[in-house]
């Protein structure tokens, strides 16, 4: 590593410097702040010793200021005057380990070890992010319909709130790219950003996920396990579909956004917790209500601010800015060259409604840079039923059969699910039925 001391006794940074060369590690030596910031602005270190104290000056109030110029590095305060409470002062400011001297040759290797790791696991998740990033394409939020834009003002406006907010919109029109882009702007943005998934699993099992459980809790639970809301403490934390929550769960949500407190499953203690909630639905909560299936105290809870994602039929002078991101970042995936759209592949994306909204977008454009031959992508490499002519006959109302709605309200739900058991679940039949009705309608 290239590591930094800053320290003030010339014996000891010589005494410092030979142990680290001699553990194979190049040392830079500064005895005072000026010196310090002058090698952190010239130089990228790995880890940096600071003492507390530098002649008059104080380490402490020199660490904010290494920092400010190096986020990233690792500082290791280092005092004969050791305390608890500069300990948890230097933490506190941001001191990556806390050393008091004199130090022995083992505690110091054991302090780079830590730091060796710290820095191996900081380069791994950077590069996850970058490949996550490769596969994912990046969220475009801008916009020109004034119904997207009023909903983004919105969000923007509440992020740096601790409010509990409600997104609500149809599936695929990205309420959770709108629930990261709120937690960056907010005061918890350098905490974790957390998804729970909430028609994903049991109400068993969704509560451990939630809260967690105690070893023995029940069958298979060999350990103690941390639930969602330990993890993004400090973050926020997105019910995505809160409308599916178990009733069972609905009083335990509910006591966690009134209280802050919470008990994992099979333990007895009581928990304290410091998350943001951000709760996404595409069900009308209020019918929900009515009906008997969601608490109105709970809606209430979770409805400080509304935040409404509009569908992407009711934005479509959003449509081609997005297809053709979309297909820049596809290209890219893919090794292509490819220009643009034809001008018939873009009359369709224009006039197809996109029940699917955003993901059936994505969905659809990924397939065509796959089977584009030349340089565009063309109407023939979309999915069919973008470039099928409107049917605007077939609607609730409408002089159509029974078996028309049928086929159009599956076609839609297929659109908008991720797969073929969350369209069963939401259409309320069994996978086989629906495969039947597919291949009956041709879908």
């Amino acid at each position: 590593m290239n590591i930094l001391i800053v320290d003030d006794e010339t014996s000891l940074r010589r005494t410092l410097r030979t142990a680290l060369e001699t553990m194979g590690h190049l040392v830079t030596e500064a005895r005072e702040s000026t010196q310090a910031l002058d090698a952190v602005g010239r130089g990228l270190y790995d880890l940096a010793f600071l003492d507390l104290r530098l002649g008059q000056a104080q380490g402490l109030d020199l660490l904010p200021e290494i920092l400010r110029l190096a986020p990233g590095l690792s500082v290791v305060v280092i005092t004969a005057y050791a305390t608890i409470a500069t300990a948890v002062e230097a933490m506190r400011r941001g001191a990556f380990d806390y050393l008091p001297k004199p130090f022995t040759p083992d505690q110091l290797r054991l302090v780079l070890e830590r730091a060796e790791r710290a820095r191996r696991v900081h380069a791994q998740v950077e590069d996850l992010e970058a490949q996550v990033r490769s596969v994912v394409p990046e969220a475009d939020l801008k916009t020109s319909e004034p119904v997207m834009q009023q909903a983004l003002d919105l969000a923007l406006k509440a992020a740096p709130s601790e409010a509990t907010l409600l997104l609500r919109g149809e599936s695929g029109t990205g309420k959770g790219v709108l629930a990261r882009t709120i937690h960056a702007h907010s005061r918890r943005a350098a905490g974790p950003f957390v998804t729970v998934h909430c028609p994903s699993l049991s109400a068993e099992l969704l509560e451990s996920e939630l809260f967690g459980h105690a070893r023995g809790a029940f069958t298979g639970a060999v350990r103690d396990t941390v639930g969602k809301v330990a993890v993004a403490e400090g973050g926020t934390l997105l019910l995505d579909e809160v409308g599916e929550l178990p009733s069972a769960l609905q009083p335990k949500l509910l006591r966690l956004l009134q209280e802050k407190r919470y008990e994992r499953v099979g333990d007895t203690q009581t928990r304290a917790s410091d998350v943001r909630i951000v709760a996404a639905t595409n069900r009308n909560l209020e019918a929900d209500t009515a009906a008997g299936k969601f608490r109105e105290d709970l809606l209430f809870r979770l409805n400080v601010i509304e935040i409404v994602v509009p569908a992407l039929r009711e934005r479509r002078g959003d449509v081609l800015p997005l297809a053709r991101h979309l297909l820049r970042f596809f290209s890219r995936q893919a090794g292509k060259v490819l220009e643009r759209f034809t001008d018939e592949a873009e009359a369709a994306l224009l006039r197809y409604p996109w029940p699917g909204n955003l993901r059936e977008l994505r969905n659809a454009v990924e397939r065509g840079v796959i089977l584009a031959s030349g340089p565009t992508v063309g109407l023939a490499d979309l999915p069919a039923m973008v470039g099928a002519p409107p049917q605007p006959g077939v609607e609730v109302g409408g002089r159509v059969t029974l078996e028309q709605i049928e086929a159009e309200h599956i076609r839609r739900i297929l659109s908008g699910t991720r797969s073929i058991e969350e369209a069963s679940s939401v259409l309320g039949i069994d996978p086989s039925t629906l495969y039947r009705k597919r291949k009956r309608y041709g879908l």
